[in-house]
């Protein structure tokens, strides 16, 4: 065996730290830990051991781990005074801020399914996704709600602003061992609405055991990497190596309605003792700055373009962001050029900087990657995740060999249930073994890592050639004038479609569509390069999640 391997089997194995097993879950066979927490409320309870560590900040508000115990506690109880239980659904639809944590915690810990709502929303989503969800109760900001209108009254609504210290009024006093409802590993948890770039979102429905299982899994999967990178390639000891704080302090970006911020923020941060910084208003690179600053931020995720613009913010250089040790990025691939600009921006983060490559709809990471191997595989988002089954399938269902690219199939204990009301939806994407179709469309190598290639809708199909946008793409923001680009299809009356290509300049940088084209041909077949060009002086558009929204871009 080699070393990867040995370091798996020493974890996983009898007695390992990450011990793992099979049982049956939703009726199919899957790896499961021995060891493990068996609901949100008892992940809220073993929070006890960091006691008065800080937890959740924002501005003023600084709330150690023994506060959010009592507060989620309190919530729940106010919660079940109000009749909410067991299979009720809580919406929450605010800002990151602490009263969302304590919210999503107190609702699950009493058996509830929080509807997590965009917080970019209008109010006709709003509506869509209350009619969909009919929650028993929404908790919201009074922002949210002026500018979704009547959206969310169609439920009884919680205003922060106003009702949350009567509402924690009534349920002060209970203790969270108070709080006696069963829970089982396969209830439902929470509804993580899907981006929606093709239409409306659907609501991908995670369990207890899924959300447990991301923070496990996670962790189990990154000390394999780092301890097989540290036999492989054992650091200096020359005190060159980054020093590591006594607590991580995350950055609290993503949005908590996003699997990053929930999944990968704050319950990471619960289980390690971790610190979570939120920040209020929409994201400002100064702010944010100013903010690793002032509380050390020690981890951030650079989803979409929050790392770019930060390193190109005019002052980036004016702050201290030495703090900074592990930067991630997920929900898309990113190109090599931005991975290479993150790394020079933060030195001390360079040998960590990571991905990882999940939804929603699979709940944990599918593959990860990080520290050497990134930097020698940029393009690729890692091996499978321990716990995982994937594999390549052609349009007939059938798995195809290695180096063959198709669409991206896994299966893991932790896939949602399905969506939420939508049964056909649920039968399209995962089918009766509980394989799910991520609608990616990717290859392994020889060696076991999987690459991305493109969503399957975004290909562009030119003359019977099939193009990926996404090779494109990485090349176009590889130019030293080019902030981001974005690459689709356009009707064409003779070949099908060609190729347009959306070009945002870096800085005050002039963009010629020749230049670029010519730059594209250093590395890509002619048929693939850009004939249809917009220069953009405005940022691409995004989701919360972070990626491009292409069709606000079709013209």
């Amino acid at each position: 065996m080699g070393v990867r391997e040995d370091v798996i089997q020493e974890l996983t194995g009898p007695g390992g730290m990450f011990e793992l097993t099979t049982e049956e879950v939703l009726g199919q066979p899957a790896a499961v830990f021995t060891s493990r927490m068996r609901s949100l409320r008892e992940m809220v309870a073993n929070t006890a051991n960091f006691g008065d560590r800080e937890f959740l900040v924002l501005e003023d508000q600084r709330h150690t781990f023994d506060d959010f115990i009592s507060q989620v506690a309190a919530a729940a109880a106010a919660l079940q005074q109000r009749g909410i239980g067991h299979g009720d659904r809580v919406a929450i639809f605010a800002a990151n801020r602490p009263e969302w944590v304590v919210s999503f915690f107190a609702a699950t810990s009493i058996g509830a399914i929080v509807s997590a709502y965009n917080g970019w929303w209008t109010a006709d989503e709003v509506d869509y996704a209350t009619a969909l969800s009919e929650p028993a109760l929404v908790i919201a900001d009074r922002p949210r709600l002026e500018r979704s209108g009547t959206g969310a009254t169609n439920a009884p609504c919680l205003v922060i602003e106003d009702d949350w210290a009567d509402f924690m009024a009534t349920g002060a006093g209970t203790a969270l061992e108070d709080i006696d409802v069963a829970l089982a590993e396969d209830d439902a948890a929470v509804i993580l609405f899907t981006s929606g770039t093709t239409g409306r979102p659907k609501g991908a429905v995670a369990t207890h055991r899924g959300l447990i299982g991301f923070v496990q899994s996670t962790m189990m999967n990154g000390a394999v990497r780092v301890f097989a990178e540290l036999r492989t390639n054992p650091p200096a000891d020359d005190g060159s190596a980054p020093s590591h704080p006594a607590q991580s302090v995350t950055l609290g970006t993503s949005p908590l309605f996003h699997v990053s911020g929930l999944y990968g923020t704050t319950l990471i941060g619960m289980v390690t003792g971790g610190k979570i910084v939120y920040r209020r208003g929409r994201f400002d690179p100064e702010g944010v700055l100013q903010l690793i600053q002032d509380e050390g931020v020690t981890t951030f995720a650079a989803l979409g373009s929050i790392g770019s613009r930060l390193v190109n913010h005019p002052r980036f250089g004016q702050f201290d962001t030495s703090s900074v040790i592990n930067v991630g990025f997920g929900g898309a691939p990113t190109s090599p050029a931005v991975l290479d600009l993150i790394r020079q921006a933060f030195p001390n983060a360079a040998p960590s900087v990571g991905m990882g490559y999940g939804s929603s709809e699979s709940v944990a990471v599918i593959a990860g990657i990080g520290g050497a191997e990134y930097r020698e595989r940029p393009t690729s988002c890692g091996r499978v995740a321990i716990g995982f089954e994937a594999e390549i399938r052609g349009p007939d269902g059938r798995a195809l060999p290695t180096g063959q690219e198709g669409e991206i199939w896994c299966r893991s204990a932790y896939t949602m249930l399905g969506y939420w009301n939508d049964p056909e939806a649920t039968a399209a994407t995962i089918d009766s073994d509980r394989w799910l179709n991520t609608g990616d469309i990717g290859c392994f190598d020889d060696d076991g890592y999987l690459y991305i290639n493109s969503r399957a809708r975004d290909m562009i199909l030119r003359n019977a050639e099939n193009i990926y946008p996404i090779e494109i793409e990485y090349r176009l923001d590889a130019h030293p004038s080019v902030a981001e680009s974005a690459v689709f299809g356009v009707d064409h009356p003779e070949m099908g479609q060609e190729v347009k290509a959306v070009v945002v300049p870096a800085g005050d940088a002039a963009v010629d569509p020749d230049d670029l084209a010519q730059w594209c041909l250093g590395v890509l077949a002619p048929y693939k390069v850009p004939t249809v060009w917009e220069i953009r002086p405005a940022p691409l558009p995004r989701n919360a999640a972070g990626k491009i929204v292409k069709r606000e871009l079709y013209s």
